[in-house]
């Protein structure tokens, strides 16, 4: 078969197995198992396909029909346009959480020390200080798989961070002039109605928020005025429909100058404050 008949068929069997964007998919499979890209298969669709690669090729096929997902297939995923190893022991970044990363380096300056809670695969503090150099940067996460992974792509990515293995900050020693935590929201009734391939295969503690979603942005809250120097930054990711909740949750925990930041589809993504020693001491808001 050709290139184009080769593409096809990967189409037709995602299709059948309700892969929704199939045409895609086949081609990403493609582009990965034979280590192509779009100009080469436009300038070779007539051509054979290797037959050496072709049972490589209908593995991956089989894979994603199952609702694998892709990233977890090819091994690797993009965000803030650098390359991320991924595996079923961290969540897969999202473009989403480019908001949180774009919001903090409108801030962050060299020498700031910077905390990034649930770090998962890393994207987020590994994503930081690559576009910031000079700052220090610390990650935690509860999962030992999380973190290898997250170890393995500052090296790609050629930054130096701390990792620590910790519930939030239960074994932090330090503090910072910056906290940054994509952490699990997914209220823990909705995790069944979420897609297959987000359900079935990605890192349930990575996913569940608890009842309502806002466990662990409760804790952070309660928890982070320890660990902040006077006058630090938050940026916490949020579902959609969690911003205003988190707001307050910050704002009873003595954060000033509050605000929700949308992601580029217009949907609260962002909650962001500055930690006012005062007012985390109990004082009266001003």
């Amino acid at each position: 078969m050709t290139y184009r008949k080769v593409t096809e068929y990967g189409e037709g069997i995602l299709q059948d197995a309700g892969i929704a964007d199939a045409k895609n998919d086949a081609w990403l499979l493609m582009e990965t198992v034979c280590r192509i890209d779009r100009s080469f298969y436009y300038l070779h669709m007539e051509e054979e396909f290797p037959e050496e690669q072709l049972h490589e090729y209908e593995i991956t096929l089989r894979k994603r029909a199952e609702h694998i997902p892709l990233q977890y297939i090819a091994g690797g995923t993009e965000f803030m346009g650098l390359k991320f190893k991924v595996n079923s022991g961290v969540l897969i970044p999202r473009q989403d959480t480019e908001t949180l990363v774009e919001e903090a380096l409108k801030t962050v300056r060299p020498g700031m020390k910077v905390l990034d809670l649930c770090t998962g695969s890393g994207c987020v503090i590994v994503s930081i200080l690559h576009n910031a150099p000079g700052v220090k940067g610390y990650a935690t996460d509860i999962s030992k798989l999380a973190l290898n992974v997250a170890r393995e792509n500052a090296r790609l990515n050629g930054v130096q961070v701390l990792f620590e293995r910790s519930d939030l900050f239960d074994n932090v020693q330090e503090t910072f002039d910056m906290i940054v935590s994509n952490p699990p929201y997914i209220a823990s009734g909705e995790i069944p109605g979420l897609m297959p391939e987000v359900r079935s295969f990605e890192p349930l503690e990575a996913l569940d928020g608890g009842e309502d979603g806002l466990y662990f942005y409760r804790r952070i809250a309660a928890e982070c005025a320890g660990y902040m120097n006077p006058g630090g930054q938050i940026f916490l990711e949020t579902g959609w429909d969690q911003g205003r909740a988190v707001l307050k949750l910050l704002r009873d925990a003595g954060f000033s100058m509050l605000r929700i930041v949308k992601d580029p589809a217009g949907r609260d993504r962002v909650v962001t404050g500055r930690y006012d020693v005062c007012r985390g001491m109990g004082a009266s808001p001003e």
